[in-house]
């Protein structure tokens, strides 16, 4: 047999382990290998087939299979070199001249451990994995799990139709005292379609209203008012809301970190929904998630001004953007206004479930699950992640609304409390889509305590006009003319 031949074999067992024995002449040996093969190749092909993606995929995220994932990839890799090493022992590279040998020899140590490397690589990227949902997942600031009931696994939903995730952007640190939440959006899911409703909140809503009976409540019964700070400023906008609970503690009985589960249930009365979990992101970790996705294709309508002196320039076009000129494109006010910004963010927040398709995230892993373990504070349960990571698959393909609740539709200094409602109440109804009599219509996630809230102003909210609030989460994005080129 000559080198040539020595390797082809070599090739040919690493992908059909094997076949170098049946060459070699050990034949119930090579028999054996392959029919071992060939078994675990359908078992493993049955076994996707029989079982849903997003089952699959959420059961990944549980510790004892992702403990079972690297020892099985470890163990893989060092049978898979193991038997390169035999079949060059059995295909006898001895009879082979001096040079032949060397060659082979060589080129059969190089394939041993390059077929290794794969099963390294997944193990370590499932042990990056590991890692970052040990991270984000941990009990909240107060040593408690959050309060949701434990999954159920004939019926993890429990007959629910909509789970409410609260999505807050902020420049959150472990230096920092204190937390502002510049971004706030709220995500209704449908639990069997995936139809989501994404609703934006202004960070400078104002006299926001807390459910009655809250300890909130009653230090602000006629809705959240502070004095003017020193400069002139507000500090009881809702994006202030999580700050000034969590330093005030006196005001719940002495118990700490209670910002999370004030701003939730402030958002949830406001409107008329329960707010099942939060996660908090911070922007500028964020633009390390966009790096590590390879960036991010936007329409930029017009030149984005940046930076303390006006320095940064976001340009016209579209373009793909890296993550600190993507952050500056959501988050940059100059020569612009919350509401501009709230669209923008919109838009790149569309840009991302958009693009970050499957290929991307496989291909990337690693980079992903290193932002991501910087990136997210939540209260969301490990145990649920095996069901909201199926459910996230679903949001992928499905329709996703938004609502931004902004002028001219609402008066963020005068807000109409009823009229949010309504009109949260009717986006999801049109993005459930469900056939069924009008008296049997209404949301099932709206609370029960959620009565309208007083008002400023004993005057009846105006009849909605003009177009239907509710938009598709890319819409708008990048039609300005300006944008063309």
């Amino acid at each position: 047999m000559s080198a040539g031949a020595v390797l082809g074999w070599l090739v040919l067992a690493a992908l059909v382990p094997g076949a170098a024995h049946l060459r070699a002449g050990w034949r119930r040996t090579g028999l054996v290998l392959i029919s071992c093969y060939a078994a675990a190749l359908l078992a493993l092909l049955a076994f996707v087939l029989m079982n849903d993606i997003g089952t699959l995929a959420g059961s990944a995220t549980q510790d004892s299979w992702l403990i079972s994932i690297t020892a099985g990839a470890v163990v893989l890799g060092l049978a898979w070199f193991a038997l390169i090493v035999h079949s060059f022992v059995v295909l006898r590279p001895g009879r082979l001249a001096q040079s032949g040998q060397i060659l082979t020899g060589t080129l059969a140590g190089l394939l041993a451990v390059v077929v290794v490397v794969p099963f390294g690589y997944a193990a370590q990227s499932v042990n990056t994995s590991r890692q970052a949902i040990d991270r984000i997942f941990q009990p909240t600031d107060d040593g408690e799990e959050s309060p949701a009931a434990e999954p159920k696994p004939e019926d993890p939903w429990a007959g629910r139709q909509r789970v409410n995730i609260l999505l807050l952007g902020g420049d959150a640190d472990d230096n920092r005292v204190g937390v502002r939440t510049d971004s706030m959006n709220l995500a209704s899911v449908d639990v069997k379609t995936g139809n989501t409703v994404l609703f934006s909140l202004p960070r400078n809503l104002e006299d926001v209203r807390f459910r009655p009976g809250t300890p909130m409540a009653r230090r602000f019964p006629s809705g959240f008012d502070l004095p003017k700070d020193a400069n002139g400023g507000s500090s009881d906008l809702l994006n202030s809301v999580w700050e000034y609970a969590d330093a005030h503690p006196e005001i719940f009985g002495g118990k700490q970190h209670q910002g999370p589960k004030v701003l939730m249930d402030t958002i949830g009365y406001t409107l008329g929904l329960k707010v099942d979990w939060y996660a908090l992101v911070n922007m500028w970790g964020f633009a390390r998630l966009i790096d590590a996705l390879g960036g991010i294709t936007v329409t930029v309508e017009q030149d984005v001004v940046f930076g303390k002196y006006n320095e940064g320039l976001v340009k016209a076009g579209t373009r793909k953007l890296k993550g600190a000129d993507a952050m500056w494109y959501a988050r940059s006010r100059t020569y612009s206004d919350d509401y501009t910004r709230m669209r923008r963010q919109r838009c790149v927040l569309g840009a991302i479930l958009g693009q970050a398709d499957p290929g991307t995230v496989l291909t990337r892993f690693n980079q992903i699950a290193l932002a991501t373990k910087e990136l997210i504070r939540t209260d969301i349960p490990r145990t649920w992640l095996r069901h909201l990571v199926p459910l996230a698959l679903k949001v992928k393909d499905a329709q996703v609304t938004s609502v931004q609740f902004v002028p001219p539709l609402i008066n963020t200094g005068y807000p109409d409390w009823e009229k949010i409602r309504d009109v949260a109440t009717k986006a999801i109804r049109d993005s459930a889509r469900v056939k069924q009599p009008v008296a049997a219509s209404a949301p099932p996630t709206s609370s029960p305590s959620s009565s309208p809230s007083p008002k400023k102003s004993a005057k009846k909210p105006a009849k909605q006009t003009g177009d239907d609030p509710t938009k598709g989460i890319t819409e708008g994005c990048g039609t300005s003319a300006s944008a063309k080129g």
